[in-house]
Order: C-alpha cells, then sequence, then structure tokens
C-alpha cells in the first residue's frame, strides 16, 4: 500500500511517505538515484538541454507513483511541460521544489 502523507501535525518541515515493507530493501537505491537525477536535471537546465529534461522528467513520471512517490510523478509532469515550452525559468522553480522534495521526504513503511 501506498500512502503519501504531506506536512503531518507531528512534523510539518517533513513530507512522510507510507511504502509498503516488502519493498524496503530497494527504496535506499530509489532514493539514491532521486539524487542523482536531481543533478542530472541541474546540469541539463544549466546548459538548455531540454531534451534530456524531457527525458529525465518521464523517467520521474515513470517510477515515481510506481514506489509511492506521487509527488515525484507530478513534479515529472509539471518538468516535461515546462520543458516542452523551454521555460527556464520555470524549470528553475521546479527541480529547486524537487530538491526540497527529496530533502523532507521521510518514508515510513507499514
Amino acid at each position: 500500500m501506498f500512502v503519501e502523507l504531506c506536512h503531518t501535525s507531528a512534523t510539518p518541515a517533513l513530507l512522510k511517505v507510507a511504502v509498503a515493507r516488502d519493498i524496503a530493501d530497494l527504496i535506499p537505491g530509489y532514493m539514491s538515484n532521486r539524487q542523482k537525477e536531481l543533478e542530472a536535471l541541474r546540469g541539463a537546465l544549466a546548459t538548455g538541454d531540454f531534451e534530456q529534461l524531457r527525458h529525465l522528467a518521464h523517467r520521474m513520471q515513470g517510477v515515481g507513483s510506481v514506489y509511492g512517490f506521487s509527488n515525484i510523478t507530478s513534479l515529472g509532469e509539471e518538468i516535461a511541460s515546462s520543458a516542452r515550452g523551454a521555460d527556464s525559468a520555470r524549470l528553475a522553480a521546479l527541480i529547486g521544489n524537487y530538491h526540497e522534495y527529496l530533502a523532507k521526504v521521510q518514508v515510513v513503511y507499514e
């Protein structure tokens, strides 16, 4: 079961994501890959590589909800749309949002 909980009253600065225990061993690698993805997004934005941004965003869309991280899927959709429009300012803001999300997300195993 996957449930994404945002800003709980006990820890308003954290974003809790409930993930099934049977995939707990996959989550550290998954999160490490998201950090690498964040750096790749930053690099693509710095060089104006909108095609690479679209590719990375498509991957985010595919792997977010599968693991229970629907916010990653949503951000991927927004990044893909902004990359199609070559909207660098919006992309910078979205990539900043992704950084903040990854810094605040806390995985809870059910």
